[in-house]
């Protein structure tokens, strides 16, 4: 008989937004910063950066709907729902005044989003090596596109690949993402056998462009306001054409978004993993 995987405690709480259980974990004092990870990541993704940065912010990071230890996503996520979200959950959490909010990756839209769609609530943005998308054109009707992800989630979990390889694929894609050997969070049991976490990650990669054309919209008709923003780019230390074009895409968004651009390196694309302290100091040094 399979013995039931035994997890310690969740260390945060379970928050109602939206009328969604969702998990958050509220560490340390002062201003008040968000941490919002990129495509499928959990609250546990940002433990290095939160045990640095407690001592001087007040720092929520919660998981989004269906990943993590949150509850199943309703519908396929959408970028204002997104920066709603956000916004729904500092109400929760009785907090009024602006945020600085950090969003590494795919997050980085939902970050930018808040900030144009909620103006008053934003202290300053930092993004993360954020995903960038010059000119979206999905291809698909969106309706198509998360009805195929859904039906794909729904026959992998029939055949029970999420508790066979579910925590291994997710060790994978960290090891691939990193340049440097960190301990295990173990936490990947907790969520990433359900069919629930698979489900909000395929529907996460599907609804991908179109959170990239519904910011290229946004951008045209809600300006950004006047905020401190910075862009924070991994960099491996590799001279390859890719990773320096990557590099060049960096500057240019923030230089679009009137920011302040840095680099962290060595670091892959999970740079809250291989340089905590760099985004520690991106967040610390906005005016």
């Amino acid at each position: 008989m399979n013995q039931p995987v035994r997890t310690r405690p969740a260390p945060g709480r379970m928050v109602r937004v939206g009328g969604l259980p969702l998990h958050v974990l509220r560490e340390g004092r002062g201003p008040l910063c968000v941490l919002s990870g990129g495509l499928g990541m959990a609250w546990f993704d940002w433990d290095a950066v939160a045990a640095l940065l407690a001592s001087y912010r007040t720092v929520v990071r919660f998981d989004r709907p269906g990943l993590g230890l949150s509850a199943a996503a309703r519908r396929p996520p959408g970028l204002a729902a997104e920066a709603d979200r956000i916004a729904q959950l500092l109400d929760a959490l009785g907090h009024v005044g602006p945020a600085t909010v950090v969003g590494h990756s795919l997050a980085g839209f939902h970050a930018e989003a808040f900030a144009r769609l909620h103006p008053a609530r934003c202290a300053g943005l930092v993004l993360v090596d954020g995903s960038i998308e010059e000119d979206p054109r999905p291809r698909l009707p969106r309706a198509v596109r998360t009805a195929w992800a859904g039906g794909l989630a729904g026959a992998l979990s029939a055949a029970g690949l999420p508790q066979l390889l579910g925590p291994a694929a997710r060790r994978l894609i960290t090891r691939a993402s990193t340049v440097g050997r960190h301990p295990r969070h173990g936490w990947e049991h907790a969520g990433y056998r359900t069919s629930r976490v698979l489900r909000a990650c395929v529907l996460e990669n599907a609804t991908y462009p179109y959170q990239a054309a519904e910011l290229a919209a946004l951008r045209r008709h809600r300006p950004l306001p006047a905020l401190p923003v910075a862009v924070l780019a991994a960099y491996d230390g590799s001279e390859s054409p890719r990773g320096l074009r990557w590099l060049e895409r960096q500057r240019a968004l923030a230089a679009e978004l009137g920011g302040h651009f840095a680099v962290a390196a060595p670091s892959g694309h999970l740079v809250m993993a291989d340089a905590p302290g760099a985004v520690v100091r991106a967040v610390l040094d906005l005016p």
